[in-house]
């Protein structure tokens, strides 16, 4: 589905439009008319015909939807200008890879994930009883702590997974009294020596963190086993956190008390998670949590009545509360203005909205989003991560 042209008209606009309604306009393939409300709730009419799409401006010429390098080194990133809301979910062949598979892992033994610590007894969870086991779990985005504009915004994909609840796991792994904290481990040791990445990939988290999340063990993506890029045979998803949290390779799992001591993939992803420093003890780590956010993915160029116009389309994820007023901005000289349609179900996964945006010159624009509501949080839109620029040629 494209999006209906959602600017709002003005009373020439809207004469030219309603004329032109019953033109041989009405009869061409890519042309669209449609009755919509938009975000101020006023029903809108609009007529118009795409002419192609302007691509972002001031980003790498990265090749998308490719992988490439090795263990540590290796990635794909996805082309989230594809996304259309008929396709929520990222084919698992286009899901993007932060890191690829061990060249070491085919030697190990993952058929069982070893629980110790602070438990009644230590234990191991079959691989095969947590496959029998699994459910549904739905459809959740992943976005890695370091996703950036070099990139296309390029690591952050959606799939839907299926696996067993961390809460059922733990609750069956008899945690003792003291027992206020879980380490949640895979496998981590690579051939090769990296010169962006550490090895030693775990996380720390409170037990009732995980509760609230949702957590869980996957083994399925996408209706079919985890590849091994993804995190064969199990990986740790942790709806509404950064990927980094999401580990893969699971085969420890370690319950622990306040003093538990802050992992080296925590203390690397720090200042991406936005923490205070590089704390040493787990317990001074905030949630890595995926604040709101929202950004452009796509722009499409169009001719209507007026003349020429570009259709901003984008996403809105993170956060756990819906957004009642998103805003969107075309350079820092000019006004904040409310998006014209927002289609949230919900904060995870993504959402889609679409602005229609009448450049009143040619030259280059940076596009910035903001939640106009003082209770979400958005330190990322704050910041001006996810602007994108584009340069317009034709007004």
């Amino acid at each position: 589905m494209t999006f209906p042209p959602s600017g709002l008209l003005n009373r020439r606009r809207f004469i030219q439009k309603s004329v032109l309604a019953g033109s041989a306009l009405l009869a061409r393939v890519d042309s669209l008319a449609g009755l919509f409300l938009s975000q101020n709730g006023k029903a809108q009419v609009s007529l118009g015909r795409k002419l192609g799409i302007v691509e972002f401006a001031n980003e790498a010429a990265v090749q998308l939807q490719r992988v490439f390098g090795a263990e540590l080194d290796g990635r794909m990133y996805a082309d989230l200008a594809q996304l259309t809301p008929e396709t929520p979910s990222t084919p698992t062949e286009s899901f993007y890879i932060r890191t690829r598979v061990s060249d070491l892992l085919a030697k190990q033994d993952l058929t069982s994930i070893q629980i110790d610590g602070l438990v009644q007894r230590p234990s191991a969870l079959s691989v095969q009883d947590i496959s029998r086991s699994k459910k549904p779990m739905g459809l959740h985005l992943m976005e890695c702590a370091g996703n950036a504009r070099i990139i296309h915004f390029g690591l952050m994909s959606v799939a839907k997974w299926s696996g067993v609840l961390m809460s059922d796991v733990l609750d069956n792994s008899g945690p003792k009294s003291e027992a206020t904290r879980v380490m949640v481990s895979g496998f981590d040791e690579y051939r090769r020596t990296s010169s962006s990445s550490l090895p030693g990939a775990s996380w720390v988290f409170r037990l009732d963190e995980l509760k609230s999340a949702g957590a869980f063990l996957a083994t399925e993506m996408n209706g079919e086993p985890l590849t091994s890029d993804h995190g064969a045979p199990v990986r740790l998803v942790v709806p509404g956190w950064y990927g980094c949290t999401c580990i893969k390779w699971v085969n420890r799992i370690t319950l622990a008390d306040e003093s538990a001591e802050a992992t080296l993939q925590m203390q690397e992803y720090s200042s991406r998670t936005l923490q205070n420093g590089v704390p040493q003890l787990a317990r001074d780590f905030q949630p890595a949590l995926i604040d709101q956010a929202a950004m452009p993915i796509r722009i499409e160029k169009w001719a209507s009545a007026d003349g020429i116009f570009y259709r901003v389309i984008g996403i809105l994820w993170g956060g756990s509360m819906p957004v009642r007023r998103l805003e969107i901005q075309f350079n820092p000289d000019l006004d904040y203005v409310t998006v014209d349609t927002v289609h949230q179900k919900g904060n995870d996964p993504w959402s889609f909205w679409s602005h229609d945006w009448f450049p009143g010159k040619v030259g280059n624009y940076s596009i910035r989003l903001r939640v106009k509501e003082p209770q979400v949080r958005t330190r990322r839109l704050d910041e001006g991560f996810y602007v994108r620029s584009v340069e317009v040629k034709e007004v």
